[in-house]
């Protein structure tokens, strides 16, 4: 069909049952191909004050045979060559018949409005200090909003003489096809549950195709296919549906959310179609994605709402990969979406794929992780640590995410991530050692005096591992002190009960410091302490203090954080194992010879 130069539209209370409206979308190639939408009645206010959807049964091309194809999010249809909307949802699996629900254009529109400043909020829980490990492999999964699929109201269906169980009763948005280049299937499978609830869902594809970048000069229309980039260079991951409406510099698509951000930072590409792949169970259209034409600025409930210009800053990550057993060194460039849930998923998602296709898939493995996080207006952050075990790859990743995951989510003030650099060793043989004994050459020292400390590990061999650390035993009036030898997850699990989990960062500063200083499991910590009052206020340790300012500080806790201490560190020092995973925690008494 020709469209007219200047768009017209057909309000929602016109349309009406009996019509015939005429769709545009592109099945294969960059040929937009019409198809028909027999409207069957409007849905209305089914899931809130002016959301509606038009219920449709759509005939020709593939159709028939395909039912709603994914991908085809946002396709544009006419009744009288004026625009009604986007079609945006599908009856779901097995359909005997092409039934499809309908965004109302005005609703699009309408989702394109400025959006109202709103206060710093973060999306993680205050952190106990001091971090390790656990603290940061734990950060990056479940802060995923769920997402709830549409689904018309009893009441809206009887009205049209529908009954619930069939129809309308199972519409929902149609999956938005996710297109890779570079991924496995190994690490794709731990997408699915985050983008399964988002109506998201990952399929076949191949690399960049010539095709789309010759189309790179062709104005782009509604019917035209269209991406949302996630990640792009070595890596590629975009979602893809079908522009609906063009206005000026503005771009009108898909026809329900992509993940319901609100104001975002997308990649809006271009996108070529290379075949429709059938299927009994749901079709989709096989695409590759070309060129960025602008950003996606809005993510909405009724669509996604992009701008001709200049794409998004994107936050550059580059993953280097070393294994010394084979000496070779891979090295990744790509770069991510700048936001607060989808940067540290997808560096984790970036991160384990890289480990999982160029190193051992098969065992157990270990690895050591080395990161710095660069702050546009922050020290930097570095973090190292080792894992191993048969779970050793997705935890790396974890580990390596964990601190994107803690800076984006703060709760003090939104900070701007400038680049990220992750070194990965991969070793083909478990590089973990256990603490087995400690002691003393003197046991009974003099304050201020200088004695070895031994320490004896086992590795998972059964061989003994011997290290000593010198250690300045401090001057103090005390005549005993305790001697802690621990891993540091052990060690820091320990001091946050200490504090009651009280101590936690009190700004981004301290935040930066926590994440600079967390305990490694890479490293054996040795602490000498000693029984004496002091506290924590506000996440910073006072020890040796009175009776009266401990009552003073103890009245003034509404202020801040507040915890009491009954032990004082007075001395700590950290071995590290060369890469090798630390467990086990020993405790010595040491009598001082104080005559």
């Amino acid at each position: 069909m020709s469209l007219p130069a200047q768009t017209l539209m057909m309000p929602l209370e016109m349309v009406a049952p009996g019509m015939v409206g005429t769709g545009v979308t592109v099945f294969s190639g960059s040929e937009r191909t019409e198809f028909t939408a027999e409207i069957l009645g409007v849905l209305e206010n089914s899931i809130g004050p002016r959301r509606n959807l038009i219920l449709a049964r759509l005939t020709g091309g593939p159709l028939t045979d395909t039912g709603v194809i994914q991908g085809m999010s946002g396709s544009p249809v006419y009744v009288e060559d004026r625009l009604i909307g986007a079609v945006s949802y599908s009856m779901g699996s097995f359909s005997k018949d092409t039934l499809a629900g309908i965004t109302p254009i005005a609703e699009m529109l309408d989702a394109d409005t400025p959006a109202p400043a709103t206060a710093f909020e973060p999306l993680s829980p205050a952190l106990s200090l001091p971090f390790s490990t656990d603290t940061l492999t734990s950060l990056t999964s479940n802060q995923f909003p769920k997402i709830s699929s549409f689904r018309p109201s009893r009441g809206t269906l009887a009205a049209l003489d529908l009954p619930f169980t069939s129809i309308a009763g199972y519409l929902e948005p149609i999956a938005t096809p996710i297109v890779t280049t570079g991924f496995s299937p190994e690490a794709l499978n731990q997408l699915s549950p985050a983008f399964e609830q988002a109506s998201l869902a990952t399929v076949p594809t191949g690399a960049i195709s010539n095709q789309s970048s010759l189309e790179s000069v062709v104005p782009l229309e509604p019917g035209d296919p269209l991406g949302v980039g996630l990640i792009q260079g070595d890596l590629l991951m975009a979602g893809t549906g079908t522009v609906t409406h063009i206005d000026g510099d503005r771009v009108y698509a898909f026809g329900h959310q992509f993940y319901n951000l609100g104001p975002s930072q997308f990649p809006m590409t271009r996108a070529y179609v290379h075949t429709v792949l059938p299927s009994q169970l749901v079709s989709s259209r096989i695409t590759s994605i070309g060129a960025t034409l602008g950003t996606v600025h809005q993510d909405r409930s009724t669509g996604v709402i992009g701008r001709f210009g200049p794409g998004p800053s994107l936050v550059p990550v580059k993953v280097q990969l070393l294994s010394p057993g084979q000496d070779r060194v891979e090295t990744f460039d790509f770069a991510i979406i700048r936001d607060d849930l989808f940067t540290p998923f997808l560096t984790y998602t970036a991160i384990l794929n890289t480990i999982i296709s160029h190193s051992r898939q098969v065992g157990a493995a270990s690895y050591s992780i080395k990161g710095e996080i660069e702050l546009a207006s922050h020290p930097s952050v570095h973090f190292q640590e080792s894992v191993a075990g048969a779970s050793a790859a997705p935890l790396a990743a974890l580990y390596a995410s964990g601190p994107l995951s803690a800076l984006l989510n703060n709760e003090f003030e939104p900070l701007t991530i400038a680049k990220l650099d992750v070194s990965i060793t991969a070793h083909d043989q478990i590089r973990t050692v256990t603490l087995n004994r400690v002691w003393l050459d003197n046991p009974r020292p003099r304050p201020g005096q200088t004695v070895a400390l031994h320490l004896a590990f086992r590795n998972y061999r059964g061989d003994e591992i011997l290290r000593t650390v010198m250690m300045d035993i401090p001057q103090t009036t005390s005549d005993q002190l305790e001697l802690v030898v621990a891993d540091g997850m052990t060690l820091a699990q320990e001091e946050r009960l200490q504090t009651r989990q009280s101590s936690r960062p009190a700004n981004s500063q301290q935040l930066i410091a926590a994440l600079n200083d967390a305990r490694r499991n890479s490293h054996v910590y040795i602490q000498v302490s000693r029984i004496d009052t002091g506290a924590v206020v506000n996440g910073q340790r006072l020890p040796s203090l009175p009776p009266s300012m401990l009552g003073v500080l103890g009245n003034a806790q509404r202020a801040g954080t507040f915890s009491p201490l009954d032990k004082v560190k007075l001395r700590e020092w950290s071995l590290s194992l060369d890469d090798f995973v630390v467990s086990g925690s020993r405790r010595l008494n040491i009598e001082l010879d104080t005559w």
